[in-house]
């Protein structure tokens, strides 16, 4: 684990956002004139994904992937000018928020900066032709980190995004040598002291798969000596096959409580029920009050809480990456409440530092606890909705449901969950 990762980071929740379709507009000036809305959901750090120019060759759909870079160094003409992205970044400073933007440094569009200027920079096929280790990114070069100049100019761009942005959010960096990492952590502190770093970590099957290939693919537990925050990408095959009926919810919370164990005790895990990769929650999880309680779960576990732009209105299409598609928001349903109230929650200095326990019971409800000295805080998450008599284990007597304010009681060690969820400090 990175020395110097700060627990609190477990309190923050961050808000991720594809420029192009947050908005009609798709620029850097409409995505900051929404930012007191943003603000008001109790988020702490905006996620934007790349901001570069985009590449030509190969492109995928009519624009083209955000993750085929064509200029590191500069910015999408689409979304504005230099000048609007630091005034973007100034206006979401004023409001006690910060803000990471993607780093894609596994892979340049073809007809990029670096291809044009330092072909041997790149991977080669037997050909001598550019190419790719991984056959679906057919829009993307790979880069050749055996050659140290390439380290030298990729930290060097990092240090000029880092004198404007708070952190970056690194696309599959499990690809990348972790001795760049680290390279690139200790010179980049020099102008971020506390710079903010998130890697995509990869699937399980990604590194065993990728490593049978014959590439070097970082487990979850070697990015984290570089990275402050990791994906849960470890354990989320087993919330997918949960709601694909194909594994109990119990192997969900098996997986989370290994956690505990397998990681250093100030790792951060980002927790989420989407991103720009995988469906919206809305899409898998259609019933309301099921969502409600998955939402309620993931601000109330251990880690980073992240919420996908359009999230907040149960947006149930997730945007199309390759053309325009803009998010709608005028859903008729709005959870942005509820995740207010949820935000102030995730504050709690218990999700700060604790030992952490979750379990599974009958009905499909999961009670979870952050236990601290003579303190815990608990939560009743109801995943299908029903409703039951948990046992739990404190003190009979009557406690604040946080969530809504409501009076619940304890009696015999049992607590009556009526299918919403429940969280309660002791």
């Amino acid at each position: 684990m990175a020395v110097n990762t700060y627990k609190n980071l477990r309190n923050q929740v961050m808000y991720s956002v594809f420029v192009r379709n947050y908005s009609p507009e798709g620029t850097f000036e409409a995505l900051r004139r929404d930012l007191d809305r943003i603000c008001g959901l109790g988020v702490d750090i905006i996620w934007l994904l790349p901001i570069h120019p985009i590449g030509e060759k190969c492109r995928k759909g009519s624009l083209g992937s955000p993750y085929a870079i064509k200029d590191y160094r500069g910015i999408n003409p689409e979304y504005g000018t230099l000048e609007d992205f630091k005034r973007l970044i100034d206006d979401i400073h004023k409001r006690g928020m910060k803000c990471i933007i993607d780093v894609v440094y596994n892979h340049t569009s073809p007809d990029s900066w670096l291809a044009e200027n330092h072909p041997e920079w790149f991977y080669h096929k037997p050909d001598g032709s550019f190419g790719n280790r991984i056959a679906d990114w057919y829009d993307v070069i790979d880069l050749d980190y055996s050659q140290q100049e390439l380290w030298d100019y990729q930290i060097e761009t990092l240090k000029q995004w880092a004198a404007i942005v708070d952190g970056f959010r690194c696309d599959v960096a499990p690809l990348i040598p972790l001795e760049f990492w680290l390279r690139a952590r200790k010179e980049v502190a020099q102008i971020c002291p506390d710079c903010i770093w998130l890697s995509e970590s990869v699937e399980p099957f990604f590194i065993t798969e990728g490593r049978a290939d014959g590439l070097s693919v970082l487990s979850d537990s070697e990015i984290f000596q570089a990275f402050d925050i990791a994906y849960d990408y470890d354990i989320f095959d087993r919330f997918r096959d949960y709601h694909k009926g194909k594994a109990p919810l119990s192997r969900y919370a098996e997986s989370i409580n290994q956690q505990e164990y397998i990681y250093p005790a100030n790792y951060v895990k980002l927790r989420y029920l989407e991103n720009h990769d995988n469906p919206r929650a809305a899409f898998i999880i259609p019933d309301r009050t099921m969502l409600i309680n998955w939402t309620a779960f993931i601000y109330f576990q251990k880690g980073m809480t992240l919420i996908y732009a359009g999230q907040e209105v149960e947006a149930a299409h997730r945007p199309d990456l390759f053309d325009k598609d803009t998010i709608i928001w005028d859903s008729g349903r709005d959870l942005s409440e509820l995740l207010q109230r949820l935000g102030k929650i995730k504050k709690n200095s218990l999700v700060t530092d604790s030992k952490y326990e979750v379990n599974a019971f009958t009905h499909d409800i999961i009670y979870a606890v952050h236990h601290a000295q003579d303190h815990q805080l608990s939560g009743i998450f109801s995943m299908r909705g029903e409703s039951a008599l948990v046992p739990v284990n404190v003190p009979d007597g009557r406690y604040i449901n946080l969530v809504d304010g409501s009076s619940i009681e304890v009696y015999e060690g049992k607590l009556p969950c009526h299918g919403k969820p429940i969280i309660f400090e002791v």
